[in-house]
């Protein structure tokens, strides 16, 4: 890996981040001490979009009153 002096890099900053962009890493240095390492950025995927299963799934025109029976014999006693 290329090793490029921090006085350098901030001369080159432009050519050094479209060569970091392109996927070549380097290390930047302070009197030939190795401080940092830069390599190109990697996006994380992208998490599902809502409503990936509007196709494949269908709710009941009756879904708010599903179970309403058994729930109101639960709160007035009847189970």
């Amino acid at each position: 890996m290329e090793q490029i002096n921090i006085h350098a890099a901030k001369t080159h900053l432009s050519a050094l981040v479209d060569k970091a962009a392109a996927g070549e890493s380097f290390i930047i240095a302070k009197a030939g001490r190795p401080l940092v390492t830069v390599s190109p950025y990697a996006a994380p995927a992208p998490s599902p979009r809502v409503g990936f299963l509007k196709e494949s799934v269908s709710v009941p025109a009756d879904f708010d009153q599903m179970g309403g029976e058994v729930i109101s014999a639960m709160f007035e006693g009847g189970l």
